[in-house]
C-alpha cells in the first residue's frame, strides 16, 4: 500500500494516542510508547497529559519514589522515563549502542569505568558532582564529562525528588539493579520484540527510523527476516515495515490541538521529522543547544511554540494564522494545561 505523507501523519498520531485521549493508566501508556523523553523534568508529564483522559501527575511521582518508575539514560543516550520492568529489559538491548557513543570520550576501558562506578556507589546513591570527583581521582578526565560517561556505560537512575512533579533537587545517581531490587535482564527483549513494539507505537517505519529512535544500527536485515511484518511504501516509493495488525489511519480524520513539551516521542523517533513538521518549521524550534520552547501541534503538524510564564501556558509564537475553530481548540488546550500546572 502506498501511503501519503498526510496518511502517515494521521497514522502516527493514532498510534501515539494523540487523536483521542486514551483511558489508560500512565504505566500502560508509557509501556506502549517504550518510554518518554525526560531530559527535562516537565515533558513526560505533558506527554501523558496530552494522551490520557485522566492523569494525576503525582501518580508518576509516587512511582519514582517507590521505585516502580525510573529515569535513566536509554534511547539515544538521553534520559527517559520508564516503568522499571521495561527499563530492565530495554537497557541491555541498547547497551552496545550506548557504549559506542562513548568511544574516545575517556582514555580508559569501559570495564575500568564500570569498576570505579561500582566502587563509588558501593555504599549507596551518590550525587552527580561527587561521582564525577570520585571518577576523576581514579581516571583521566574532567569530573562532569566522566559522570556522563559513567551513567552511559553503567545503568544508573536519577533519584527523586529530581524528576518528580514540581520536585526540585540536585542529581543523585543509583544503580538500576539496586533500585529495581534485582539484576538487570542480561538478555533483554529479543530484537524482534523491540521491533514489533516500536512499529506498534511509531510505524510504519524504515530501518533508518528505528536507528534514529534507538541509535541501534544494522537493523534492516532483522526487518527483512521477520516474515510476520507487512510492507507499505511512502510517496517516494520507500519501503515501510509494519506489524500485520497495525491500523493505517484515514488521512481525513481530524487531529486536535495538542501542547507537548520541548521534547516528545512524537517527533524524535524517525529519521526525518516530516511526518509532523512542514519544511522550515523545525528551525523555529531548534536552538544552539536544543529545543528553545515547548511545542504546539495544530491539525497534526508543528505549528508554534509555548512556554510556562507565571505558572500558566503562554503561546510565544505561531508559524501560521489559525482558523477560528483552531484558535478555539488552542484556547481549550491551553486551559487544560493550565489546570495541570495548577495541581
Amino acid at each position: 500500500m502506498r501511503l501519503s505523507r498526510r496518511r502517515l501523519n494521521r497514522t502516527l498520531l493514532r498510534r501515539q494516542h494523540l487523536l483521542e485521549l486514551a483511558d489508560l493508566d500512565p504505566a500502560a501508556m508509557v509501556t506502549h510508547l517504550l518510554g518518554l523523553q525526560a531530559q527535562e523534568p516537565l515533558p513526560p508529564y505533558l506527554s501523558l497529559h496530552a494522551r490520557l483522559t485522566s492523569f494525576d501527575p503525582y501518580d508518576v511521582s509516587r512511582g519514582l519514589e517507590d521505585g516502580s518508575w525510573v529515569r535513566l539514560g536509554s534511547l539515544r543516550g538521553t534520559l527517559h522515563l520508564h516503568p522499571v520492568a521495561d527499563a530492565r529489559a530495554l537497557r541491555p538491548w541498547l547497551q552496545p549502542a550506548l557504549e559506542k557513543q562513548m568511544a574516545g570520550r575517556v582514555p580508559a576501558s569501559h570495564e575500568k569505568v564500570a569498576a570505579v562506578v561500582d566502587e563509588a556507589l558501593a555504599d549507596g546513591p551518590v550525587e552527580h558532582r561527587r561521582l564525577g570527583e570520585l571518577l576523576a581521582s581514579r581516571l583521566p578526565g574532567t569530573p562532569a564529562e566522566l559522570a556522563v560517561v559513567a551513567r552511559t556505560i553503567v545503568p544508573l537512575v536519577q533519584l527523586p525528588p529530581r524528576g518528580a512533579w514540581k520536585g526540585s533537587g540536585g542529581i543523585v545517581w543509583e544503580l538500576l539493579e539496586r533500585r529495581a531490587g534485582g539484576p538487570v535482564d542480561v538478555d533483554g527483549w529479543p530484537v524482534e520484540e523491540v521491533v514489533r513494539r516500536y512499529l506498534r507505537a511509531f510505524g510504519p517505519a524504515t530501518a533508518s527510523d528505528l536507528a534514529a529512535w534507538s541509535t541501534v544500527t544494522r537493523l534492516r536485515p532483522v526487518l527483512l527476516a521477520m516474515d510476520d511484518l507487512v510492507r507499505h511504501e511512502d510517496e517516494e516509493g520507500k519501503v515501510l515495515f509494519d506489524i500485520a495488525d497495525g491500523v493505517v489511519e484515514d488521512e481525513d480524520v481530524p487531529a486536535p490541538v495538542r501542547l507537548l513539551g520541548t521534547y516528545d516521542n512524537l517527533w524524535l523517533s524517525h529519521a526525518a521529522r516530516d511526518r509532523v513538521t512542514e519544511a522550515g518549521t523545525r528551525g523555529n524550534w531548534m536552538g544552539a543547544n536544543g529545543g528553545v520552547a515547548c511545542t504546539v501541534f495544530v491539525d497534526g503538524w508543528l505549528a508554534g511554540l509555548w512556554r510556562i510564564e507565571d505558572d500558566r501556558a503562554r503561546v510565544v509564537q505561531l508559524f501560521r494564522d489559525l482558523t477560528p475553530v483552531e484558535q478555539d481548540d488552542l484556547d481549550d488546550e491551553l486551559a487544560r494545561v493550565d489546570a495541570l500546572l495548577a495541581r
